[in-house]
């Protein structure tokens, strides 16, 4: 299976919170899933800690590499770009990362890379992968919440995709 692809700072274990979530699920193709993570403005109507997305600049309704663009969750309002951007493609995982930001002040910045992977499996099946790493004092805080909201949110984002893609073809 395939990995996240890190860039230098964002390395987890050398950043102050990271978080990994993943299901595999049979009967669905990236093909299903993808329209759905790459047009962020369809994330309020499955994942509910998701609001206000807006793309700058007249892009999008999809995103693509060096689109910015900006969404509210977990309580932060964020800033982001993305930085990674590989559409499906036969045999090849599908791939979507932005680094994102919140905050102005050392004691409010939160830099983040939030990264996706959804690749087809053998047997029917699909892997969808997210992990992200964060930095700053607010995500040093995040990392200490019990229970993980972070890990928390992004099962449910997880879980409201695959939802989302079950309704949308079957």
């Amino acid at each position: 299976m395939s990995d996240i692809l890190w860039p230098a700072g964002y390395v987890p274990g050398y950043t102050d919170n990271f978080c990994s979530n993943e299901v595999i699920v049979r009967d669905l193709r990236v093909a299903d899933l993808w329209p759905l993570l790459s047009a962020p403005q369809l994330w309020p109507t499955y994942y509910p800690n998701s609001a206000n997305v807006r793309i700058d600049g007249g892009m999008g309704p999809q995103l693509a590499y060096g689109v910015r663009f900006y969404f509210e969750t977990f309580g932060f309002p964020v800033d982001a770009e993305v930085v990674e951007y590989a559409a499906p493609v036969v045999g090849q995982p599908a791939r979507i990362a932005w680094h994102g930001w919140a905050g102005s002040t050392p004691d409010d910045r939160l830099d983040v890379h939030h990264a996706w992977l959804i690749e087809e499996l053998a047997g029917g099946r699909v892997r969808i992968l997210t992990q992200e790493t964060q930095v700053g004092k607010p995500a040093l805080a995040l990392a200490l919440a019990k229970p993980n909201p972070m890990i928390n949110g992004h099962q449910d984002w997880l879980n409201g995709m695959v939802a989302a893609a079950r309704a949308r073809t079957h």
